[in-house]
């Protein structure tokens, strides 16, 4: 990668991060710390504000934003490929956003890399088993009420088809055996309990802060599931 291209790299990298340090900068483009200086340095220089912060990292100043970015044909086909991967492990709500965001993406590009990318397109295929189809659209709430840490309501049938009301305190999404699975805290059992989000109905933003502001992280719960898949 020659020196302009990494410049637009690491432009683009302080761009989709909060923070990034040195050391992140430096092993993504494979370069010394002190090329790392060298090259925000060089930024600065060009007009692109970057900043750092004590113990976090540099990020660009707030509300400075690059024009938009280009893509070759090579990351607009792994795009391409992701967008089949997600029909077959997601919900209809992140496969809604994604064709949205890679439609973006196509009007960014030449009109001949419009062509291949659709010849592309009809010549990828994938034969998705019928216990992948996940016909809800539940995914998006519930990665919102996640960031926002604000309480769920749902209907929930467990798998003896028992129906309750359930109040929760989601602190994540994990997927494993081949299904998605919200994991939260639950007013009604008192206890993190493993929700399969298939089974999960009339699913309701309460907009209302945790009771508990210390909850364990999902790497944490999923050391106690029963599977390691």
């Amino acid at each position: 990668m020659n020196r302009i291209d990494r410049l637009f790299g690491i432009s683009t990298l302080l761009q989709s991060n909060r923070f990034s340090t040195a050391e992140q900068i430096a092993e993504r483009f494979s370069i010394s710390i002190r090329t790392v200086y060298r090259d925000l340095k060089a930024l600065n220089e060009q007009g692109i504000p970057v900043c750092f912060t004590p113990n976090r990292g540099y990020h660009l100043i707030q509300g400075y934003f690059l024009p938009p970015v280009s893509f070759n044909l090579e990351e607009a086909n792994a795009l391409l490929l992701v967008e089949h991967l997600l029909n077959a492990f997601s919900d209809k709500s992140i496969q809604n956003q994604y064709q949205s965001a890679l439609q973006k993406v196509k009007a960014v590009l030449k009109p001949s890399q419009k062509e291949k990318i659709e010849l592309m397109a009809s010549n990828i295929k994938f034969q998705v088993p019928a216990r992948l189809t996940n016909d809800y659209e539940h995914l998006s709430v519930l990665q919102t009420a996640i960031l926002d840490k604000t309480l769920l309501q749902f209907t929930y049938t467990n798998a003896n088809e028992i129906r309750s009301e359930r109040r929760t305190e989601p602190i994540g999404l994990i997927f494993y055996a081949f299904s998605w699975h919200l994991i939260a805290w639950c007013h009604l059992r008192g206890e993190y309990r493993d929700f399969k989000v298939s089974r999960m109905e009339q699913i309701k933003p309460l907009n209302l802060p945790f009771s508990i502001e210390d909850h364990i992280t999902v790497e944490a719960y999923m050391k106690l599931l029963p599977v390691n898949f």
